[in-house]
């Protein structure tokens, strides 16, 4: 029996926003489109028909920067709540918090995170000062402003470095040329990036080891994954690219695998799943995040990446350790919306 409670699905209508996404130049127009977006697309009929098994109504939105017609449908479907994807207005990433917002505003609670915590985890810089702030450890930084040129003698990383966008995720911009050797290769990659992308760069120490993926659910630290490069060629640096998530084609893609649990010892998992929990609270997480932790050569744990709003399509990581945990897909997706719906209900009866 459907609980009679309506649930609105609400998603970023996909776009192009830049004119590259991989990180590197490309020879073949199709691949000129943002594929994390696209292949999210075919995924929203599925979440869909698994929520309508629990609730009395299901419906969808796509959200654009047409704002005003947005909160008119959402006002006239008057849903109970609000299954939170949208991840950029646009392709535009820095209005991910304001349509969190805005749900806020409406009064409509909504899945994953608080605009706060998605503005914080989206620049990569804030979310560091975060977690140094915390103790938390993360590897060493610096933030380029757009079109800086950093001062080759007040430079004090340790090479290899990795070049990431400062304010985008789903590895846009990675690829096999973002880890560099020395200050010359690193100023032809900040030149890159800034013509392709204008915006700011984040350049920080490259951890080689073995890099985990870490989902919370809740309160509950889901089993832990590993990312395995096994088969990837020597000369190609043992990061997860755009490549590697979005194009099966890719070398990437083929030779970076999952592995779901991984085998750590206990001392090990014991400590990377305390920094992913005080991470989580530092952030000031809810609901469900994945955090992205390297082990360097001596096993000490580095958060790389937080994602507040991670991918919960059927093959990701994060349901692989859900069924890891015995949860199957529409077990986690009705768990995530029960959620919001605790929320109302909570403030619901503050009001009253």
């Amino acid at each position: 029996m459907n609980f009679e409670q309506k649930i609105l699905i609400c998603y970023n209508e996909p776009t192009r926003y830049y004119d590259n996404y991989l990180g590197k130049n490309i020879t073949d127009s199709k691949d000129n489109v943002d594929l994390s977006e696209r292949e999210f697309l075919k995924q929203i009929a599925l979440i869909k028909k698994s929520l309508s098994k629990k609730y009395l109504s299901v419906e969808t939105l796509a959200v654009n920067s047409d704002i005003k017609s947005a909160i008119k449908k959402i006002l006239n479907y008057s849903p109970d709540a609000i299954f939170n994807f949208v991840e950029s207005v646009e392709g535009n990433t820095n209005l991910e918090s304001y349509i969190a917002g805005l749900f806020d505003i409406l009064g409509i609670p909504y899945t994953g995170n608080g605009a706060i915590a998605l503005g914080n985890c989206l620049i990569k810089s804030r979310t560091k000062q975060i977690l140094q702030s915390h103790g938390i450890r993360t590897p060493k930084h610096f933030i380029t402003e757009v079109n800086e040129v950093p001062d080759k003698n007040k430079f004090s990383l340790r090479f290899p470095v990795i070049l990431k966008l400062a304010r985008e995720d789903a590895s846009i911009g990675i690829s096999e040329f973002s880890v560099v050797q020395n200050f010359d290769a690193m100023l032809e990659r900040l030149n890159y990036l800034y013509t392709s992308f204008n915006q700011e760069v984040l350049i920080e120490e490259y951890i080689e080891g073995r890099e985990l993926n870490v989902a919370i659910l809740g309160e509950k630290i889901l089993p832990i994954s590993e990312i395995r490069f096994d088969g990837l060629p020597d000369d190609l640096p043992k990061i997860v690219t755009y490549e590697a998530k979005w194009s099966p084609d890719s070398t990437y893609f083929k030779h970076t695998t999952p592995k779901c649990p991984t085998d750590l010892d206990d001392n090990l998992k014991l400590k990377v799943e305390k920094m992913a929990g005080e991470a989580f609270e530092a952030l000031e997480c809810r609901d469900y995040v994945r955090f992205d932790i390297r082990l360097n050569q001596r096993n000490v744990p580095y958060v790389i990446e937080v994602n507040p709003n991670p991918d919960i399509s059927p093959d990701t990581g994060f349901v692989r350790a859900a069924a890891a945990a015995g949860i199957n897909y529409d077990q986690l997706l009705y768990t995530i919306s029960k959620f919001a719906l605790k929320r109302m209900a909570y403030d619901t009866q503050a009001a009253s």
